[in-house]
């Protein structure tokens, strides 16, 4: 539930933005600060959860936090600019001020993942709710087994965190590979979707845990290809996209066979997703 209001949750909290970085060109990466230092500081969150960041006047959106509760005093916001509130967060720059309510939803089962073999396998922009897990994971490199990234996207020029995809792939025992639909001239890597990894690495169940974030037609195969590869249904964690406008379970925008992605995701296993009717089957 949210730590940074306790009497009315509506209630958004100012924070200032202290960079943006361009991630892609329809995609960047806000850092912000709680305009309240004591805020600032005693914030709290889980990796995998999200934040309603609002602007005033404009209205807002639920976004996931990317950056990792193992680093203090700032939040991260990878955005894509997709309508009205987007579009006029994107127009922000340093020293603007941005509006926060939450943090919400489940998170990703950490001490469940420690000891464990771990497969990142993100497409596109789903890397960003990924990436809160993968720096909580570098930060306490010692607590896991090996890591595996797999990284999908439409070109080269589309990949977010570029930057930090080179810093992962030095860390001992972990492994980055990266495909895209349309490579440039200078595209060393793999062609294709991401499911095309399997032909360039191993994938194996034992001992493993494997998170996926992406498009619902990119989940939908990356967990068949999982399956295949012997993966157990509760060893196949995934985040959920269904529209969220409240946050909190109210409104029922997001309510899926009698679940609320805001309350009871985004993080959900695969064996919970399968047990879903199939009317409202979701990958």
């Amino acid at each position: 539930m949210c730590t940074c209001n306790k009497k009315n949750e509506y209630i958004p909290y100012p924070a200032k933005i202290e960079s943006v970085k361009k991630e892609s060109f329809d995609t960047k990466t806000f850092r912000v600060r709680f305009t309240d230092k004591n805020l600032a500081e005693s914030f709290q969150y889980k990796q995998g959860q999200f934040m309603e960041v609002s602007i005033l006047g404009v209205g807002e959106a639920p976004i996931s936090i990317t950056s990792s509760p193992s680093r203090k005093g700032f939040l991260e916001f990878n955005i894509r600019a997709t309508g009205k509130v987007t579009d006029a967060i994107h127009a922000l720059k340093k020293g603007d001020a941005l509006y926060l309510r939450g943090p919400y939803g489940n998170s990703f089962p950490l001490e469940e993942l420690k000891g464990k073999n771990l497969y990142f396998i993100a497409g596109g922009i789903g890397l960003a709710p990924l990436r809160s897990l993968i720096n909580m994971v570098m930060d306490n490199r010692d607590d896991f087994k090996h890591v595996k990234i797999l990284y999908g996207a439409k070109t080269p020029a589309d990949m977010c965190f570029a930057d930090e995809l080179e810093v992962w792939k030095k860390i001992p025992d972990t492994e980055v590979w990266l495909t895209v639909d349309k490579p440039c001239d200078a595209w060393g890597c793999s062609i294709g979707v991401v499911t095309e990894l399997w032909k360039e690495t191993d994938v194996h169940p034992e001992n493993a845990v494997a998170i996926v974030c992406g498009p619902a037609i990119m989940i939908k195969f990356v967990t068949l290809a999982l399956k295949k590869s012997g993966f157990a249904g509760k060893d196949i964690i995934m985040t959920l996209e269904r529209y969220m406008k409240c946050g909190i379970g109210k409104c029922g925008h997001c309510n899926i066979a009698g679940k609320f992605v805001c309350t009871d995701g985004p993080v959900f296993s695969y064996e919970q997703v399968k047990a879903f009717p199939e009317k409202e089957h979701v990958i």
